[in-house]
């Protein structure tokens, strides 16, 4: 009796214990799983190849953001995240409305004295923070489209936290990537083996007011994040410009909500290595002096490679936002490149998403009556046999495949 016991003991630990390896995998949502979703709530356009395979979700009242892409067709994998208890809801939050979305535009800075987010003179924390509605809540407008592209604008009116006004058109046009501009852009050689999509948003911002925009009362900036699904074992991968730090200034800047731990953050002498697994709030930056035009992640657990690219200008750095909660004593010396993992804020607290986002900036806008500033960001999905994989980590990454999945292996 006692070994019948016994064995019915030891299959319940062996149960519980795989169903918790169960609930340790990501999930995995097909593009038409989220495209169904999607179309309850709004209106989506969708971007497509001849093959209906490359497909791109752009959703016009949510800021024209791409909120998700497919590089096989609609039962391919699903590449953005999508808040999809938030939109269900169909009640806007207060402070932020994290909807979701693999490339959205924002408006820097965030933080510090010239900050859009923050009314004057109240102190840098969650409670008076607030998303201006022209990029979180307020409907875009869609001025056209076609199978490969969508344009769309809006006007914005905005106050920073100096009391400034900035009045701005801002002009979005996202464009489907096919393999040929790809390959061209890119300067790799795809396999035909692989699996592609791939997508351009060419965002302008234009100053519409009757003053000139200057530094000493505040600069804005364009500012493209994308939220993308994680995965246990999904790596974000950061090439940089090595050299002094007497010369170039710091690597990384890992203290926007507390050190990273070096379990997820790993330094290499011209790379380095964050985790995308969506347990752990952390978020770094790198200055214009250390980042590259391209940064990217790799999903291991669905052969899945991310690349980012941008428009990063050439020659000595212009200055950038700072997005730093604080009054800062450099308001020009922000990060061109950002990631963030979400999790947590606390323990105990639920996350926003899961999801982890690559991001990118444009300068900061000196902009004279009627001028503009462009920022081309683009995104880059690629799934096929790990070789072939390989050969584009390390032409755009430069690492491996190999030294990807182990950066964080003791």
């Amino acid at each position: 009796m006692l070994q019948k016991y016994l064995g019915l003991f030891l299959l319940l630990i062996i149960l519980m214990t795989s169903c918790g390896r169960e609930e340790m995998k990501s999930v995995k949502t097909t593009f038409g799983d989220d495209l169904t979703f999607l179309k309850k709530y709004t209106d989506v356009v969708i971007l497509h190849d001849s093959t209906h395979q490359a497909q791109v979700a752009v959703l016009p009242k949510l800021q024209g953001r791409v909120m998700t892409s497919s590089a096989a067709g609609e039962d391919g994998l699903s590449f953005g995240w999508v808040n999809r208890e938030l939109m269900a809801a169909g009640q806007f939050q207060q402070h932020i409305n994290v909807f979701g979305g693999e490339d959205r535009f924002w408006i820097g800075p965030e933080g510090g004295q010239f900050s859009v987010f923050f009314k004057n003179g109240v102190e840098f924390n969650l409670e008076n923070w607030f998303t201006p509605a022209p990029v979180d809540t307020e409907p875009w407008e869609l001025v056209s489209s076609a199978a490969d592209f969508a344009i769309l604008k809006k006007e914005m009116v905005l106050e920073n936290y100096a009391g400034t006004q900035f009045k701005l058109l801002v002009d979005r046009t996202i464009s489907l990537l096919t393999q040929a501009e790809a390959t061209e852009l890119l300067q790799i050689n795809i396999s035909p083996e692989m699996k592609m999509v791939g997508y351009e948003t060419n965002n302008q911002m234009t100053n519409t007011g009757e003053k000139a925009w200057e530094k000493n009362t505040g600069l804005l900036s364009i500012w493209i994040l994308g939220m993308f699904n994680p995965s246990p074992k999904t790596t974000i991968v950061i090439p940089f410009l090595p050299g002094d730090e007497a010369d170039l200034g710091p690597i990384v800047n890992d203290a926007y909500f507390g050190k990273v731990p070096p379990e997820r953050l790993v330094v290499k002498e011209n790379v380095l290595f964050f985790s995308g697994d969506g347990q752990y709030r952390s978020k770094i930056g790198l200055t214009p002096y250390r980042a590259k035009s391209i940064l990217g992640s790799y999903d291991a657990e669905n052969q899945a490679l991310t690349i980012v690219q941008y428009n990063k200008p050439e020659g000595n750095p212009p200055d950038y936002v700072n997005s730093m909660w604080e009054l800062q004593q450099e308001p020009f010396k922000g990060d061109v490149v950002n990631s963030y993992n979400d999790g947590p804020s606390e323990p105990g607290k639920k996350p926003m998403g899961p999801f982890y986002e690559l991001e990118t900036s444009s300068k900061a806008a000196a902009l004279a009556p009627g001028e503009a500033l462009t920022h081309i960001h683009r995104t880059y999905h690629f799934q096929g046999p790990v070789a072939e994989l390989d050969k584009i980590a390390q032409c755009l990454l430069e690492v491996s495949i190999q030294e990807i999945t182990s950066a964080f292996q003791k």
